[in-house]
């Protein structure tokens, strides 16, 4: 049987009647063309806010901000742990190996594009109508860091060499403690030792040493101690420290009576020129035996807590020969286990074990914080000339 095409029942045929409209009927050519208005003006936007954001988009500010913070934050984590693994190196006879952070230059890069694309059919193909729109960010991040191995002549002459006293003693003008900053970086003030670990073996600290760094805490907090810097054609200028005697409270000026008497220093003067000395001076004349970079890294790894299987099997050398019974009293202590502590100030891995100062520890954390800044007070700069060691950080 033939198929008309005619017949309603075959091809549904929507009928239309005099003066009426179908409800869904619709103009294919104004649908068409409202369509191609939406797509052109979406991907006009898309455009333009691509265009906006690589153009207007300026990366290198904001980075200034977040980067500064967080370079100085890693180098100064890194100089902790640093200076930490080199004292603990000391108490294993171990060489300390120092490297700078010689340069930063961190390079970013931000690359944008857009695609746009699209098809428009003639009337009737089967195809349509269809746009398309890609768009691709590219962000690079590429610092590059030099360090520089701190060795050389000048760089091993500024760890042996003493700490000049002056520069010690200005620390004390400008607010440290005379206690904290003399019992760690003097081995005798006036030929009155300092405890000591010299030759291998530590030696406690004279009983009127000590007595005089707590005298000299409470006259330089009381403010009746201070320094000047004197010049003289011949020698040149000179430190000198003085003792108030003006509105000095009788109980403070007790105790600096005591400080000249404990240093063997004439009791009717009140000003001393600073020298360096490891013995007595004259009459006029405070001398300092200060100690060196390194002396006061190896005075600092006498409170390393070093294991005992370590001892037991020499690698180590160990923290106390002689000392007294009271010397449990530390102002410093480094702490050493398997595990690393969850509450660390500065934790460091060598041969094994972790070794670590505890956050709560502020004395601790002062020395060593102190340390670093001495090392700074010495000539430790190393030569230019060396090779540098440039790591891409991908």
């Amino acid at each position: 049987m033939a198929l008309n095409p005619r017949r309603s029942d075959l091809v549904d045929i929507p009928k239309y009647t005099k003066g009426k409209r179908a409800p869904y009927a619709r103009n294919p050519e104004n649908a068409a063309g409202r369509i191609d208005r939406r797509v052109a003006r979406s991907l006009g936007l898309c455009v333009a806010a691509v265009v906006l954001c690589s153009g207007c988009a300026h990366l290198g500010p904001r980075t200034v901000v977040e980067d500064r913070s967080s370079y100085s934050s890693a180098i100064a984590e890194s100089w902790k742990q640093q200076t930490l693994l080199n004292i603990v190196k000391l108490r294993y006879m171990d060489l300390p190996v120092f490297v700078d952070v010689s340069s930063i230059v961190a390079g970013y890069s931000l690359q944008a594009g857009v695609n746009v694309g699209g098809t428009y059919s003639s009337k009737g193909a089967i195809q349509g109508n269809f746009g398309v729109v890609g768009g691709q960010a590219v962000y690079t991040d590429r610092p590059t860091i030099t360090y520089v191995p701190m060795t050389g002549d000048k760089f091993l002459h500024g760890l042996m060499t003493p700490i000049e006293p002056k520069n010690i003693f200005f620390m004390l003008q400008s607010g440290y403690a005379a206690d904290f900053v003399l019992g760690l970086t003097v081995e005798s003030l006036n030929g009155v030792r300092n405890r000591s670990t010299a030759a291998g073996t530590l030696r406690e600290a004279d009983p009127d040493f000590v007595r005089v760094l707590q005298l000299l805490r409470d006259v330089q907090a009381a403010g009746d101690m201070g320094m000047r810097v004197e010049s003289d054609k011949a020698k040149g200028q000179t430190v000198v420290l003085f003792f108030r005697r003006d509105d000095v409270t009788p109980e403070i000026a007790e105790k600096a009576v005591e400080i000249r008497r404990l240093l063997k220093l004439p009791a009717d003067l009140d000003k001393f020129t600073i020298v360096y000395s490891p013995s007595r001076g004259a009459p006029g004349e405070l001398t300092v035996n200060s100690r060196s970079i390194m002396q006061i890294m190896g005075a600092f790894a006498s409170y390393v807590d070093v294991p005992e299987p370590d001892l037991a099997s020499h690698s180590a050398v160990p923290a106390v020969d002689n000392a007294s019974a009271d010397s449990r009293a530390e102002p410093a202590r480094i702490h050493s286990g398997k595990d690393r502590p969850s509450t660390d100030f500065v934790a460091v891995h060598y041969r094994g074990y972790w070794f670590w100062i505890d956050d709560g520890d502020w004395r601790t954390k002062r020395a060593l914080t102190a340390v670093m800044f001495f090392f700074t007070l010495g000539e430790t700069g190393g030569n230019e000339n060396l090779p540098l060691v440039t790591i891409p950080a991908q």
